[in-house]
């Protein structure tokens, strides 16, 4: 198994690089060496699940490599129980995004192709690099791709929405930037070994007081954009309602993801005295966001921005497991973000389905598909239910073990959190009960062709992880709790040893 997290994040590269050279005009070899080239990927990457050893808290498949050892930079690449199934999403929903764009995407395939990809490799980098510079090489690197697929192949208001998606997410990585080079400094000058290396800079105590706070604020502005949490949301219904299926399923599925992926990797261990500093103040916000993304969800007359805003809400509920700071909250938090992932990314392919048929996005536009689309029908509902939280779905063992969490720290907060769970089925029952229920009241509709083959290829699969999560989580939670239990120990051994070096 040696090199296969580089072999996982650079495949899709070697593939864009196959693509760059065949002719515009064999647009049905590119798509096909595309998606081949992703399902290689993702093959290659299951082995990191299958022999895993949820056992260990350690990193597992390492790579290192001396990179410009004068200045401590290393190609270090790992992941542990809080990355692996974050790695494995993104492998598992590239090729259903690329089957969906087959058609979705009338213009450019080939540069879509490479742009999706190079995409696919800055993801995956964000996930299993283990060096502070290396991470922000991928993080801004995944910039581009996704700013060209929102500015080119998006709606009417493509260049707004990306230009104002790269305005957000740039500020906040600046930010970051200057916290990364400050906290090289401090370590460098405390330690004498000046290193980007994250697993020698976690075990660095960092004095608690101003630095400690302003190097948290900077990391957590730039995850909190991310993610995106209220109110630095605003970005993200603009990008979703104006990119295309494919954008909007990688933007929901694995993008906000490393928001809330990055609290867990740097912000917790690098900073653990002023993560318990600002918890209440990150539990606020979190359900501020759970309540206000249900509130504007149920008020939108456009699907897309409906599952849009219902990100915000879903995502609140990551971000209040994550600071709970006790196992079931973070394992939690980490299960609800695949489930994220896959029913919200689900939910907006089904968009993307309906709207290639009608070329609408409003709800007023739709009713009584149930008898025109009963396939379709069905399935929409099982992943509505699923981005609900009903029992025997992925979406219930996350939100379940989040509140289990909260409960056991800010009772309040647990308790607000809970309407949100509520205010999520009134907005997506009643979406739904609009589009599918009650008569065909527009023409257009009664002429709908139910699910494709190849539609029944994208969705089957995300179906059997909904149920199979739903049914049988620990196959996916046993993996996490070691390293959960490990990061949990280890900030708070660091915020004693920090409160005790301020008592002297």
């Amino acid at each position: 198994m040696r090199a296969v997290l580089s072999a996982v994040t650079f495949l899709p590269v070697v593939g864009a690089a196959l693509i760059f050279v065949l002719p515009r005009r064999w647009e049905g070899m590119v798509k096909v060496t595309a998606l081949a080239t992703s399902i290689v990927t993702f093959a290659v990457s299951v082995p990191l699940f299958t022999r895993f050893d949820a056992s260990l808290s350690a990193y597992q498949f390492v790579e290192q490599r001396a990179w410009m050892p004068t200045l401590g930079v290393s190609y270090h690449l790992g992941v542990d129980g809080i990355s692996l199934l974050l790695v494995l999403l993104t492998t598992f929903l590239m090729p259903l995004v690329l089957l969906s764009s087959w058609h979705s995407i009338e213009r450019r395939w080939k540069e879509f192709a490479i742009t999706m990809l190079l995409l696919e490799t800055g993801m995956l980098g964000v996930f299993v690099a283990l060096d502070l510079f290396l991470f922000y090489v991928f993080w801004e690197a995944m910039l581009i791709p996704m700013y060209l697929i929102i500015g080119i192949w998006g709606g009417p208001n493509r260049v707004y929405a990306a230009v104002k998606f790269v305005l957000y997410t740039l500020f906040g990585s600046l930010l970051m930037l200057v916290a990364i080079l400050a906290l090289y400094f401090l370590h460098g000058a405390a330690t004498g070994a000046y290193t980007f290396d994250l697993p020698v800079l976690v075990r660095y105590v960092l004095p608690a007081g101003r630095a400690q706070n302003l190097m948290f604020l900077a990391f957590a502005l730039a995850f909190a954009i991310k993610v995106p949490m209220w109110p630095f949301h605003t970005w993200l219904p603009d990008a979703h309602t104006e990119a295309p299926t494919p954008g909007s399923v990688i933007l929901a599925g694995v993008l906000l993801k490393m928001g809330t992926y990055g609290f867990l990797r740097f912000c917790l261990p690098l900073f653990p005295q002023a993560t318990m500093t600002f918890a209440p103040w990150m539990f606020a916000l979190a359900v501020i966001g759970i309540i206000y993304g249900a509130w504007v969800s149920t008020v939108q007359a456009d699907m897309k921005k409906l599952v849009a805003y219902s990100s915000v809400s879903h995502l609140g509920f990551v971000v209040l497991g994550l600071f709970t700071l006790n196992p079931q909250g973070m394992v939690g938090a980490i299960i609800q973000m695949v489930n994220h992932g896959l029913s919200t990314g689900a939910l907006f392919l089904i968009v993307g389905m309906l709207y290639e048929r009608r070329h609408t996005r409003l709800i007023a536009d739709y009713g009584g598909l149930w008898s025109v689309v009963p396939a379709l029908s069905v399935i929409f509902l099982i992943v509505t239910l699923s981005s609900i939280g009903l029992p025997g779905l992925n979406g219930f063992v996350g939100e379940f073990l989040i509140l289990v969490g909260a409960f056991q720290v800010h009772r309040p907060a647990a308790v607000l959190a809970t309407t949100g769970i509520i205010f999520a089925a009134v907005y997506l029952l009643w979406m739904y009960q609009r589009v599918i229920f009650g008569e065909v009241t527009h023409e257009e509709n009664r002429r709908l062709p139910d699910l494709s083959l190849r539609e029944w290829v994208i969705l089957v699969p995300v179906l059997v992880f909904i149920v199979w999560i739903g049914v049988y989580p620990v196959a996916f939670t046993g993996k996490t709790e070691a390293s959960v239990q490990a990061l949990i120990t280890q900030v708070q051994t660091k915020a004693a040893a920090t409160a005790a070096m301020a008592s002297r």
